[in-house]
């Protein structure tokens, strides 16, 4: 656990020091540019808290105030049932802090938009806070609550709705951000303070009103059930089951053998009067904004000793999570940081107050002189990283498609879609690609009937690049959650390189969200007769050294020799590998949290057969295989397929390892026929 015993020298962040050649950038921001007059909603939720919170203290300047927060099931959909579990603690807690202050929290059900717009005719509000938002389903929301607003009348108008975030770093236009991060550090931009409430009585609300009651975890169970579309109901229970548990039934229903590590042992959970692991599973912190906030305050004192009880059980799931370096602050806060019950420049003040505690004062200019410091400031600056660069794409979005995010497990997840009818498409990209990498597969599919829609997957492109350890099953789980929440729907599912092993496991599992499967130039290997299926946990696949440095020298070698790479993989048309796409592969290389994905190269599990995979998607699988594929031996591969996998269409092209970028007009050709036939095929099964 080397992590922890040793100090961490990082500079990838700004320092609190502030430094004159950044752009135009505001000291401070406003929320209510016009006269406080009339009465405030303030609509709780992903900012579960009262500290640091900039929309209640402007809120609080209002004659009359209204905090909400809607059980809305388009919202609740995104969250676990440990998630549900905290944000019910969050709210009691929320609630319990705004009635010490004289006012309430009032609850909800229903669509929001619908729910606030009723409200604001009933109090005639002037004014509705709502936090700003990067992912696009939010987004809509927020857009649809604008336009109900605009049929409010009250004697000052029509309400208005202001937008409001908690600023990490005092940005004035988002868009003058560089996409570059190694840019983005030499403005060496000051983190601001977090807000303290001055007020300490809150103004309330003149009208008779039902503030409803807070509803138990069932309720909102039996509430999300009633709510879910009729194909998702059976869906629902697929999101609950790891890729793990459901591959190791298949095994054994195939009579085969596991092997699997069983050397690491979960750390069982003792009950304590005072512990912050306050969901069922004790898996994560949670509960209201003190109890998050003593835990952070054992966290980055491990290295201390304690007699507190609550704080070695803090201590004892530190080690137990620690799954890789620094990975222990994101899996027990992330949920916390993603309900907002503690903000994130909140975390990065209580880190560095600690650190200036440990130092006298000093901060050097070499890294912090805890791990577990580091850890915390270095996910919190990570996560407002990706959320800048989520808000800025969208603003931008100088690209043909339209960028939308999705937020998955509390990390931004970069889509695109297109087309308005036709069957389900979903794009899934390879190693060290992104959702461009199908620029001119997109259009083609979408124009010849099909909606299509193309993911970055976690730690890739845009999307954020947590301290996870990332494995060929969490990705299977991103995909999956995908098309349960994102698609709603059935998918012909396309993957190239790595990402075809990823899809490839999706149908394995769950063949149910899978209409056809192609595989292009894909990862795995096919295994005659296999025996076992190899499975291994995410305990079994901790760093090592040797994937430490390993990460570092491959990095440096990716970035002197991207172009040399990408072009062998383009032996036909060279030209298509062009500057676009490089760029973008090194802009994305000095992304925060690379090297933590550039580490599970050296831990991936590639050993599950594809044709074990195959098994149950016989007769709906299309490989397309570049015969010049420089990574691989395509002949060999090809002969594997047709010998070892029934019901199987091979397409051999003259093309290299990304056939759909190097041909896209032939790749696209053959997937629309392909689905063209599928279609067909189970359009006479409904019929029989």
């Amino acid at each position: 656990m080397a992590l922890l015993t040793f100090p961490h020298f990082s500079s990838h962040f700004p320092s609190l020091s502030s430094f004159p050649n950044a752009p135009s950038f505001s000291p401070t921001r406003r929320y209510c540019l016009t006269k406080a007059t009339g009465t405030a909603i303030l609509w709780f939720k992903h900012d579960l808290r009262t500290d640091d919170h900039p929309a209640l203290l402007a809120a609080s300047t209002f004659p009359s105030l209204l905090p909400i927060y809607v059980f809305d099931h388009r919202i609740l959909s995104r969250f676990s049932d440990e998630t549900l579990e905290l944000l019910l603690l969050a709210l009691q807690d929320l609630r319990k802090a705004l009635k010490d202050r004289g006012s309430d929290l009032m609850i909800r059900f229903g669509n929001a938009d619908s729910v606030i717009q009723q409200l604001a005719t009933e109090v005639k509000a002037t004014c509705v806070f709502a936090e700003q938002e990067v992912e696009y389903e939010l987004r809509l929301i927020i857009d649809v609550l604008k336009q109900r607003l605009k049929s409010v009348t009250v004697p000052q108008g029509s309400p208005r709705i202001e937008l409001w975030q908690t600023p990490f770093y005092e940005v004035k236009d988002v868009q003058n951000l560089p996409a570059s991060y190694d840019e983005f550090k030499k403005y060496r931009l000051p983190v601001s303070t977090p807000l303290q409430l001055s007020v300490s009585t809150l103004p309330g609300v003149e009208i008779e009103t039902d503030w409803g009651v807070l509803p138990s975890y069932d309720d909102i169970k039996g509430f999300m059930t009633s709510s879910q579309r009729k194909s998702g109901e059976n869906w629902s229970l697929i999101r609950e089951v790891s890729a793990e548990t459901v591959l190791r039934r298949k095994a054994l229903e195939y009579g085969d053998r596991i092997e699997r590590s069983s050397s690491f042992g979960q750390t069982p959970s003792r009950e304590r009067s005072r512990s912050v692991f306050v969901t069922k599973e004790g898996n994560i912190v949670g509960g209201g904004t003190d109890v998050v906030l003593n835990a952070l305050a054992a966290y980055l004192r491990y290295l201390e000793g304690t007699a507190r009880d609550d704080w070695q059980e803090v201590h004892e799931r530190v080690r137990a999570s620690e799954s890789r370096n620094g990975a222990s602050f994101i899996g027990l806060f992330g949920p916390a940081l993603s309900l907002g019950i503690i903000s994130r420049r909140r975390v990065y003040y209580e880190a560095i107050k600690y650190e200036q505690e440990r130092n006298a004062g000093f901060l050097s200019p070499f890294g912090y002189s805890a791990a577990t410091i580091a850890a915390a400031v270095d996910a919190v600056c990570s996560k407002e990283w990706y959320w800048l660069m989520a808000l800025r794409n969208q603003k931008i979005n100088d690209g043909v498609y339209s960028t939308r995010i999705w937020k998955w497990k509390g990390f931004l997840i970069e889509y695109t879609v297109a087309g308005e009818d036709g069957p389900a498409v979903l794009l899934v990209h390879g190693f060290g690609a992104f959702w461009e990498h199908y620029r001119d597969n997109i259009h083609g599919l979408a124009e010849s009937g099909n909606r299509v829609w193309a993911i970055t997957i976690l730690g890739f492109g845009k999307s954020e690049k947590p301290n996870v350890v990332y494995t060929e099953l969490l990705w299977a789980e991103l995909l999956r959650d995908f098309i349960v929440a994102v698609v709603g729907e059935p998918v012909h599912i396309v993957g190239n390189s790595i990402g075809g092993y990823l899809v490839a496991i999706v149908a394995g599992i769950w063949s149910d969200l899978i209409k056809s499967l192609v595989l292009i130039n894909s990862a795995g290997n096919v295994i005659p007769s296999y025996s076992f299926i190899p499975l291994s946990r995410v305990q079994d696949r901790q760093t090592s050294g040797a994937s430490w440095l390993g990460s570092r020298i491959l990095l440096f070698y990716l970035r002197l020799r991207t172009q040399e790479l990408v072009k062998k993989c383009y032996p036909t048309r060279v030209e298509r590998a062009d500057d676009r796409l490089i760029n973008e592969m090194l802009r994305a290389s000095y992304d925060p949290g690379v090297l933590v994905v550039l580490e599970s190269i050296f831990s991936f599990n590639l050993s599950i057969p594809v044709n074990f995979l195959l098994e149950d998607v016989k007769g709906k699988v299309l490989i397309i295989q570049g015969m010049k594929d420089p990574i691989s031996d395509s002949s060999s591969k090809v002969a594997m397929l047709k010998e070892n996998c029934d019901g199987v269409l091979i397409k051999e092209l003259d093309a290299g390892h990304c056939p759909h970028d190097e041909v896209p007009e032939r790749v696209n050709t053959i997937i629309c026929e392909w689905i063209i036939g599928v279609e067909s095929n189970i359009l006479v099964e409904s019929r029989v």
